[in-house]
């Protein structure tokens, strides 16, 4: 799946939101110790900058060196480009020390992971007992009824672009397979929900949709998603209903737990 990203690794920089700082004091709030995460397909590191002003150390893995080469630089933050899988061992030698490590977190990419082998990596690393497992995702803004109308009926006939591992994140994340305990506090992993809001013109809104893995598996199919129909509904929609910049509301759900004990 890293080509999917790698052709549009720029864009997706420019193009995807961030996520709200709530998300990660809640996150942080259930780890005893703030040294070390590995944040797993990093991307652009979106997620990594934030954790880093909550956390000491980060290592932020992508399988996309294209992705890394758009990071946001830290100082708590160190970028490092990994294969698609690799062993305990290997993982050892790369990202921490076997049991080092505070909490493992994964944006908006957890449906793309194989999880048995991703999850015995995590439970390799973790700290045991304390360390924590944390992933969310994100599914369509809102902007109001007519753009709204508009984007879904975009995303339904897209759907065949899209590959089977999209309908977890449809899903909220509910079916993830997810073999970790509650933490500290809470009576279930979730998902735990979010929201982040983002205000966009059209074209940054236009920019965010280029970033769909579809729109870059229907272009290479010679397909354009944003076809002139399509662009021209969402300018008629956003003149009518918006004028210059909207807020746009993306919900984030959120799973998170420690491994049993």
């Amino acid at each position: 799946m890293a080509g999917l990203f790698d052709k549009q690794a720029k864009l997706y920089a420019e193009g995807r939101p961030d996520y709200p700082f709530e998300l990660f004091e809640f996150i942080a709030s259930k780890t005893a110790d703030h040294d070390l995460v590995w944040d797993v397909g990093t991307g652009s590191g979106q997620a990594a900058v934030s954790l880093a002003n909550l956390y000491k150390n980060i290592v932020a893995t992508d399988i996309s060196q294209q992705q890394l080469s758009f990071a946001h630089p830290h100082p708590n933050v160190r970028y490092l480009h990994t294969p698609f899988s690799m062993p305990p061992t290997d993982v050892t030698r790369a990202i921490a020390p076997q049991g080092s490590v505070d909490l493992v977190t994964v944006a908006q990419a957890l449906h793309w992971f194989d999880p048995n082998t991703f999850y015995q990596q995590v439970k390799w690393l973790l700290k045991k007992p304390g360390g924590v497992f944390a992933a969310w995702c994100y599914t369509l803004p809102k902007v109001n009824e007519a753009v709204d109308s508009i984007l879904a009926n975009l995303y339904t006939t897209s759907d065949h672009f899209w590959a089977s591992e999209r309908k977890l994140v449809d899903a909220e994340y509910r079916t993830l397979e997810f073999p970790f305990e509650p933490v500290e506090g809470e009576e279930h992993t979730g998902p735990f929900v979010f929201e982040r809001t983002r205000e966009m013109d059209l074209e940054a809104f236009l920019t965010w949709i280029r970033t769909w893995s579809a729109y870059q598996t229907a272009h290479m199919e010679g397909v354009e998603l944003l076809s002139e129909e399509v662009v021209k509904k969402f300018e008629q929609a956003w003149k009518n209903s918006v004028g210059k910049d909207a807020l746009a509301r993306y919900p984030i759900f959120l799973r998170i737990g420690r491994i049993p004990m």
